[in-house]
């Protein structure tokens, strides 16, 4: 891998529990070649105590984290984005701002930890087994050999990623994808 740094923001509509947990993870694991960010479209302003309470328990940083809107990553001066990474079915299928420097960009949904009801132990188990399914793509994200890649190669990787175990099932719309 090249010494260069990616940067890379995770999407979700609240911004309170899957793209905040991809931010944690991806910053835990990325090392110094990625910086993660995450933001929402429609931002709930609080992050789920119980994706904190989950990270926590794997060890991911939790400093700093809060529910932002992705309106802040569109504002000049704002970090360009190498990724873009939808984490939810619902952002997926909005209308994203323009990024600057049209980053390279893929649908990961995963089902909703957040919207699992019954007992706590219910809920706790949805919010680990989301933040397994976002490490295992990290994982394979950060392990890519993204210097030697073309950008056709890339985003098959990428896509590939999303269909991994876990997977919310939905595609991103081609409106969103980079134009080659």
């Amino acid at each position: 891998m090249s010494d260069r740094q990616f940067n890379v923001l995770f999407l979700c509509t609240g911004n309170s529990a899957r793209s905040i947990m991809a931010e944690s993870i991806l910053r835990g694991l990325g090392g110094t070649h990625f910086k993660a960010f995450s933001a929402g479209s429609h931002p709930s302003g609080t992050v789920n105590p119980l994706a904190i309470k989950t990270l926590e328990s794997f060890d991911f940083p939790t400093q700093g984290l809060r529910s932002k809107s992705w309106d802040e990553f569109a504002l000049p001066g704002a970090p360009v984005m190498d990724f873009v990474l939808t984490v939810c079915d619902q952002t997926a299928g909005e209308a994203c701002p323009a990024w600057p420097g049209q980053p390279m960009s893929a649908h990961w949904g995963i089902e909703a930890p957040s919207a699992v009801e019954g007992p706590e132990i219910d809920k706790e188990r949805a919010f680990v087994q989301a933040a397994k399914f976002l490490r295992n793509r990290i994982s394979i994200l950060i392990s890519l050999p993204i210097a030697s890649l073309d950008e056709i190669a890339l985003q098959r990787r990428l896509d590939d990623i999303g269909t991994m175990e876990g997977a919310s099932g939905r595609a991103l719309p081609a409106a969103l994808k980079v134009a080659s």
